[in-house]
């Protein structure tokens, strides 16, 4: 008797162990990246235009960020800084990529598919890619997804064209696909729930999925653009319901395959609003292309159930650039020593609510004045170039040489929590504080210029 006992209470010890294990399962990853949305775009952010039923639901499931930054005030840099986890200069993109530009996300960078693959993920990058243009079989030398991680991809090279709806220029696995009926958002969708459909299912899965609204040329449905036929900006409302309604149907889908419950799905824009002065970007100052505040706060969204309280807002500074060091953090990856990662987990903030930033948030872009910006608590630093480098919307490779020499000058102090929308310099009132952030704010310069690639001296044989 005495033996059966030990016995049965062997094999129930083993089969809780085995029912610990499986509860501590990676999840799934789904990253939803939308392109050009503003901080005030959807409803749960205080959109008094803008229905986003399906967003509000999953923040209302998770956590919502008040102060949540975007990797750059423009697309391609603010990607790089979502696939590595390191400052988008740090990562060699300095503007937005161009067909003429030799600049691309290097094949030599380590991409958040990359560490989910080799933790044992299927990936799938579905939709706007802007970190190079090189999609097509034989099209040229640099890298597409598939270099870097995903097993399946569809993309387009930078916007889709002519717009929105019904777009010609969709590549799927090095393949052009020509036009392609319907909206971007939902071609998007029917594309990851096919994938989801025939993923291997003994494997989690990644899915990088990054949308093109409500970056023009934008389009929606009539039944979204007759909802706003009163404002003067309905197809870029219509288009964000829209992205919205596509949101909904990836994650209907995820419910119906019982996923939802073990998937981390975290939504966010590459950067502010270009419709900063109807409204998009909430009281925050300018929009995309600037380094204030209106250029870079998004929209940040995580839902994790089990892991991430219900109806969470949390206002410690998070970004873009936190993603890759939280998912490494989670699955447990292994990176080489000797890349610097810019981001901080957001692990301890979700499970424990605790997290202190390994170092402070940090922005350069070239033709914005501020050029540099540091986000440290509640206080924000800018900074503009000691050499004048030119201010136009188009980046010339040939600035990098006055990118790797200039210094910072014209430092000004800002207390985000009294005033969001950076009226007044606070650096007399507070010297330490001033005097402790410049002092970081030159170091990080330095350090992340160094490092940052010169392409003019780039050859494809060492990337």
């Amino acid at each position: 008797m005495l033996r059966n006992f030990i016995v049965l209470l062997v094999i129930a010890f083993t089969s809780y162990q085995g029912s610990l294990a499986q509860n501590k399962k990676s999840p799934n990853i789904v990253l939803l990246f939308a392109d050009d949305l503003g901080y005030r775009d959807l409803s749960c952010y205080g959109s008094t235009q803008v229905k986003t039923p399906n967003l509000d639901k999953l923040a209302a499931k998770g956590i919502r960020f008040t102060d949540f930054y975007a990797g750059s005030a423009v697309c391609s840099p603010s990607r790089a800084a979502l696939m590595t986890g390191r400052s988008s200069v740090r990562a060699g993109i300095y503007s937005w990529i161009h067909t003429s530009h030799i600049m691309h996300l290097a094949e030599s960078e380590f991409t958040t598919a990359e560490l989910l693959k080799k933790a044992g993920y299927a990936t799938a990058h579905i939709g706007k890619w802007h970190l190079g243009y090189d999609l097509e079989e034989a099209s040229g030398p640099g890298p597409n997804p598939g270099d870097q991680g995903f097993d399946h991809w569809i993309a387009t090279g930078n916007n889709a064209l002519p717009s929105h709806e019904n777009p010609v220029n969709f590549v799927r696995n090095g393949q052009a696909l020509g036009e392609v009926e319907g909206f971007s958002s939902h071609i998007l969708a029917d594309e990851a729930i096919g994938w989801l459909e025939n993923r291997p299912k003994d494997q989690p899965f990644f899915i990088n999925l990054w949308f093109h609204e409500p970056h023009q040329k934008v389009a929606a449905p009539e039944k979204f653009l007759s909802e706003h036929k009163d404002t003067n900006l309905p197809a870029y409302y219509g288009s964000i319901e829209n992205m919205d309604a596509a949101i909904g149907r990836i994650l209907e889908e995820l419910e119906n395959q019982g996923l939802i419950e073990e998937t981390l799905i975290v939504f966010m824009s590459d950067n502010g609003s270009y419709r900063g002065a109807h409204g998009s970007n909430g009281e925050l100052t300018k929009g995309k292309t600037t380094l204030w505040e209106g250029g870079i706060r998004v929209p940040g969204i995580f839902s994790w159930p089990g892991v991430i309280a219900e109806g969470t807002i949390e206002n410690k500074p998070a970004g873009v650039v936190d993603v890759f060091p939280t998912i490494k953090e989670i699955v447990g990856g292994e990176i080489d020593p000797e890349i610097v990662i810019d981001g901080s987990s957001l692990l301890p903030l979700f499970k424990a609510g605790k997290f202190e930033r390994s170092k402070p948030l940090y922005w350069f872009y070239p033709p914005s004045r501020p050029v540099a910006v540091i986000r440290q608590g509640p206080w924000n630093l800018i900074a503009d170039p000691e050499i004048d480098i030119p201010r136009g919307n188009m980046f010339q490779e040939a600035y990098i040489g006055m990118i790797k020499e200039t210094k910072l000058v014209n430092f000004r102090l800002y207390n985000l929590r009294n005033d969001p929308k950076q009226n007044k310099d606070v650096s007399s009132d507070n010297p330490e504080v001033f005097e402790s952030m410049k002092k970081e704010m030159i170091r990080l310069h330095d350090e992340i210029v160094e490092e940052a690639i010169d392409w003019r001296s780039f050859s494809w044989d060492n990337n």
